[in-house]
C-alpha cells in the first residue's frame, strides 16, 4: 500500500503568507514598540485614523479586519497615551468618533516616515515589475475573504 504524499506545511500558502508577514513586520514592530510602547493593533488603529481621518471603532474593525475586542483595547491604550480622542456622534450618541490628537498626528507622521524607510529596505533588490506583481497578488488575496469550500 502506498502512502499519500505528506502535507508540506511550509508550502501551504496561508502558512507561508503568515510566516512572510511575521518576518517582514519584525523590524518595524521593533521601532514602534521601542519608540512608543505600542502593540501591533495600536499602530494599526493609529494608522487607520492617520490615513482616513475620523472613524468609529466599528469602521476600523471593518477596514482593518480586526476583532472588535482588540480594537477596543487598542483605542483605550491610545487614549491613555493621549494619541486619540473619543467623541459621541451627534446623530447617534451610542457611536463614538475617534480622532488623532496633535500628539497622535505627530506620532503618525514619524511612524509613516519610518514605515516608508522600512519598506524601502524590505523590497531592496526586488525588480520594480516583481514588486508590482507581488503587490497585485497580495491585494488580490487580501480581497478574497472566503473560507474553505
Amino acid at each position: 500500500m502506498t502512502r499519500p504524499a505528506p502535507f508540506h506545511l511550509p508550502h501551504f500558502l496561508p502558512y507561508l503568507l503568515n510566516q512572510a508577514a511575521e518576518a517582514a513586520s519584525q523590524g518595524f514592530q521593533e521601532y514602534y514598540r521601542t519608540r512608543y510602547g505600542m502593540l501591533r493593533t495600536e499602530w494599526r488603529v493609529l494608522f487607520h485614523l492617520g490615513c482616513y481621518g475620523t472613524l468609529s471603532a466599528k469602521e476600523i474593525c471593518e477596514k482593518a479586519a480586526i476583532h472588535k475586542t482588540k480594537v477596543s483595547r487598542a483605542v483605550a491604550a491610545l487614549e491613555n497615551k493621549r494619541l486619540l480622542t473619543r467623541g459621541a456622534l451627534a446623530e447617534d450618541r451610542r457611536v463614538e468618533q475617534l480622532d488623532l490628537t496633535a500628539k497622535g498626528q505627530a506620532v503618525f507622521e514619524d511612524l509613516s516616515a519610518a514605515a516608508e524607510r522600512f519598506e524601502a529596505e524590505l523590497v531592496d533588490g526586488l525588480a520594480p515589475d516583481d514588486l508590482d506583481r507581488l503587490r497585485d497578488n497580495l491585494l488580490h488575496l487580501a480581497n478574497l475573504r472566503t473560507g474553505p469550500r
